[in-house]
């Protein structure tokens, strides 16, 4: 055998390359498995095909702290929030029309009483309306023309005159006090109504009286008056007669004398009477009168909205 075929050292076989020499345990090539090479439906799901098992375990100890650490720190914001919340206490502010309505005191307790008062006002004063027809509803007396039956300072509640009107009314809706007599009808004490009624073109506040009689234009209606209301005179005595118009003939309860003698009115036209008289409250006038001046008394909250809605009404006295 020659020297070209003999074989290499025992000690050159076994040395690796160079190139190996300085290459750590991991970077060495290992051979594929099977299962990196034949499954890769297990390498898409993510599961680790590595054989080494201090690897498989590193990965699934940072799969848990990846998982747990965003849990672990939500929690944790929630505690420091809700912490915070406590210790700071309520804050809530309900607006302005909670801190409105709940106001004890200050401007906007004075402000909100002020218009509780008008909305009572304005809805009693429309209940009012409603069921007399007439604005205002409620009237005030001022004289004692119509005293005892209606006296000074009562607050009247009237009504349109075909509102409520009895069936022995005429068909204006009043009842005089000779038909009174004859069907035996009575307001306020006596018989025939009560109206409140208002001259064109006059100054001063409307009249309330009870009509007497009803004549018609050109009429001596100087037979059928009373002869104390008249005075005993005659026609010619008179200024209303004949009568120059349809209408009635007026007095006050207290009065002595019709107000066509005493010259208070003329004869008392249909479309002059604005209301007939229902019911009276007595005193309850003192509150409107107070806002003219001619009564004095301080109005309080329970009256204050009833008053509010009536004006004034002379019951002439002579």
């Amino acid at each position: 055998m020659s020297s070209g075929d003999e074989p290499a050292p025992e000690d050159e076989r076994d040395v690796p390359a160079e190139d190996d020499q300085h290459k750590s345990p991991s970077e060495m090539e290992t051979p594929p498995t099977g299962t990196e090479v034949g499954n890769d439906t297990e390498t898409e799901t993510g599961v680790n095909a590595s054989t080494d098992p201090d690897s498989n375990s590193n990965s699934i100890d940072d799969a848990v702290t990846t998982q747990t650490e965003p849990i672990t720190s939500s929690s944790g914001d929630h505690a420091e929030e809700d912490q915070r919340s406590t210790s700071a206490g309520p804050r809530a502010d309900h607006g302005f029309f909670y801190r409105f309505y709940h106001a004890n005191d200050g401007p906007l307790m004075f402000i909100r009483e002020i218009l509780l008062s008008a909305l009572i006002v304005l809805l009693i004063g429309g209940l009012l309306f409603g069921l007399s027809g007439v604005w205002p509803p409620m009237v005030a007396i001022e004289s004692e023309s119509m005293e005892p039956n209606i006296q000074i300072y009562d607050l009247v509640f009237v009504t349109a005159p075909d509102r409520f009107s009895p069936s022995d009314a005429d068909e204006y809706g009043v009842v005089t006090l000779e038909h009174g007599e004859d069907v035996g009808y009575e307001s306020f004490n006596k018989p025939g109504s009560v109206v409140v009624f208002d001259e064109p073109g006059t100054i001063g506040p409307p009249i309330i009286h009870r009509p007497h009689l009803y004549v018609e234009e050109g009429e001596d209606w100087s037979d059928r008056a009373d002869p104390d209301a008249s005075d005993d005179r005659s026609c010619s005595e008179m200024s209303a007669c004949p009568a120059p118009t349809d209408g009635y003939i007026t007095k006050g309860d207290n009065n002595g004398r019709y107000d066509q003698v005493s010259g208070i009115a003329p004869v008392v036209e249909e479309d002059w009477i604005t209301g007939v008289a229902r019911f009276r409250i007595p005193y309850l006038g003192w509150i409107r009168l107070a806002f003219t001046g001619q009564a004095v008394l301080t109005p309080t909250i329970p009256l204050f909205g009833i008053a509010a809605v009536g004006s004034t009404v002379l019951g002439r006295k002579t």
